[in-house]
């Protein structure tokens, strides 16, 4: 556990030349800029602390002294927590070091893992940094680059499957795994917004959620179940939506500075552009407004509800609202499976509304791209995925 901290603490340093090298790697294969790159890095490890690793270990399986042998609990039998053998972990082509943090649980669970790494190999240059801090770990865990379709390995001989992906790609990797093992999948979701009418008291406090949501828009360009995809705003503030369209305009400009745009293939520009002619046809007509900026980004504000999120890059809807109840039932209408969902604006029917969407994380504006290393990500626990526990009553 402090081998891999300390491994990731050396790749926090933005002058660590393995970080270096790695990044320009990722930057070439996402098409991201070099910033959010910067940014997606310092968030991963910076929260792989060894007291942010202990603490989820010991709340999810009671001590550490659980994973080297038997201890005894009030009113149970003792428990020991055996790895549950060796780890296959699938990582996504768009979320950066998303492999990352199953990995470090797995291995403080004593599994055997292996990683299907991406182009840029970056999870098998963190393990090497690894093993230099502890050698067992340069055999405990390895990471390749390989195809699905070419070169795929026997994902059956394995006792654990983790995956990240759509449902076609979680399908096919579930029927190749071995009927009994653990599959823990983690598959397309959306993250949302919520700004009661309470939070839009002044334009200070207007600026600080519009700062907040456009980091969470912009980043990734809008790929990844952490992205800020549908922005719910409560009439009745002292703040209307249309003032707040502005002030979000202003903060999605400095945004852009902050962390700018990838490129777009044809496919994707031409996408963009459309939902950009729909929504210029729309305002012709008197419903809602456009926020656009030459920095590539798109904002519908008073979105139709009758529409579902685009899932275009760097595309948000803006829904004005009457209450909770209107965004609970949008989410609802179009199925929306919501993975996180930021507030602004402390409620009992707002919090209501976050706990009824299904979200397995709510958070602050402008926190979504930084999920804590302990959180429960898909609603699933990080080291009890990784171990078979064993009762012993002698």
């Amino acid at each position: 556990m402090r081998a891999l901290a300390d491994a990731s603490e050396r790749w926090c340093d933005a002058d660590f030349p393995p970080r270096v090298r790695a990044q320009r790697a990722i930057c070439e294969r996402t098409g991201y800029s070099l910033p959010v790159v910067e940014y997606a890095l310092d968030a991963l490890f910076q929260s792989a602390s060894a007291a942010a690793l202990e603490a989820a270990i010991v709340d999810e399986i009671g001590s550490l002294s659980a994973l080297d042998g038997a201890v005894e609990r009030a009113g149970r039998p003792a428990l020991h927590a055996l790895p549950v053998g060796r780890v296959c972990v699938v990582s996504s082509r768009t979320t950066i070091g998303v492999a990352i943090p199953p990995l470090l649980f797995a291995l403080c669970a004593k599994c055997d893992v292996a990683v299907k790494d991406r182009e840029d190999h970056f999870v098998a240059a963190f393990l090497k940094t690894a093993a230099e801090e502890l050698e067992e770990l340069g055999t405990a865990a390895v990471a390749e680059a390989w195809s699905g379709e070419n070169d795929a390995r026997d994902l059956a001989a394995f006792d654990a499957v983790v995956a990240f992906g759509d449902d076609v790609s979680l399908r096919k990797i579930r029927s190749q795994a071995a009927p009994r093992a653990r599959f823990v999948a983690f598959g397309p979701a959306a993250s949302i917004g919520y700004v009661a009418r309470e939070a839009l008291a002044d334009a200070a406090a207007c600026t600080r959620i519009a700062a907040g949501a456009a980091r969470d828009m912009l980043l990734y360009d809008g790929e990844g179940c952490l992205s800020l995809h549908a922005l719910f705003l409560e009439r009745g503030g002292a703040i209307a939506p249309a003032v707040f369209g502005e002030i979000f305009r202003t903060a999605l400009d400095r945004a852009s500075v902050e962390f700018p745009p990838g490129p777009l293939d044809a496919r994707a520009q031409a996408r963009v552009a459309n939902a950009r002619n729909v929504a210029a046809f729309r305002v012709s007509e008197g419903r809602g407004a456009v926020i656009g900026g030459s920095a590539g980004y798109l904002a519908l504000l008073d979105a139709p509800p009758s529409e579902p999120p685009s899932f275009l890059p760097r595309v948000v809807a803006i829904h004005c609202v009457d209450g909770p109840a209107d965004a609970l039932a949008y989410v609802r209408a179009h199925r929306l499976p919501i993975e996180a969902i930021a507030l602004a604006g402390n409620r009992d029917d707002v919090d209501a509304m976050a706990l009824e969407t299904g979200a397995s994380r709510i958070a602050r504006f402008g926190e979504l791209q930084r999920p804590p290393l302990g959180g429960n990500h898909g609603a699933r626990p990080r080291i009890a995925e990784f171990v078979r526990w064993v009762t012993s009553e002698a």
